[in-house]
């Protein structure tokens, strides 16, 4: 028997190949070297899927990168949280981030503000009487069903059915309530309540 190999020599467990030869199967190259400018690494080297498993977190999008509008805004910033509370007005399914709940809560105190300054404006006028208490009501009745389906999306990311959003029926309980639930944090189970397939 002969020790000759029909494809040449390898080089044993755990020593570097020649110049100009492969690493023989199983074996890794050296971490210095990198594939040439342009080509794939083989397949044993390609990194794994970047897609979440169950109950982990999706990752956060880059700089410039926005989430899918099924998906929750981790990290989201002030201004965008008040285009992307109208963009989902109506949209019961899904998650919401803290970010995204606490910004919208800002968001519409500073427009209870204006609305209440605007209408103070349009009382002093001659033919205007209560403008005051129409335009904060119509501000109010603008974003009533928004918040609720931002509650309700809030409540799916911390892991819970949206139907308890009708604690706000109850007037002091639903303020704390929303308390609550705007502090908790995600949940990873939340998934669950993810529509991807509806845009």
């Amino acid at each position: 028997m002969s020790n000759q190999d029909p494809y040449g020599q390898q080089p044993s467990y755990g020593q570097q190949p020649s110049y100009g030869q492969q690493p023989s199967y199983g074996q890794q190259p050296p971490y210095s070297q990198q594939p040439p400018y342009g080509q794939q690494p083989p397949y044993s080297q390609q990194p794994p899927y970047s897609q979440p498993q169950y109950g982990q977190r999706p990752p956060a999008p880059g700089r410039g990168q926005v989430p899918p509008l099924w998906a929750p805004w981790y990290g989201i910033p002030f201004h965008e949280a008040f285009t992307r509370f109208w963009k989902k007005y109506v949209r019961f399914d899904g998650r919401a981030s803290r970010s995204e709940f606490w910004f919208w809560a800002l968001w519409y105190a500073i427009g209870s503000v204006v609305a209440g300054i605007l209408g103070g404006l349009l009382d002093g006028l001659p033919f205007v009487s209560n403008a005051d208490d129409g335009v904060t009501t119509l501000w109010s009745l603008a974003c009533a069903i928004g918040f609720v389906a931002l509650t309700m999306r809030r409540l799916h990311d911390v892991n819970l059915s949206g139907y308890f959003a009708l604690f706000f029926i109850i007037p002091p309980i639903g303020v704390l309530f929303a308390l609550i639930v705007g502090l908790i944090g995600t949940d990873p189970q939340g998934q669950r309540f993810d529509r991807p397939d509806q845009v």
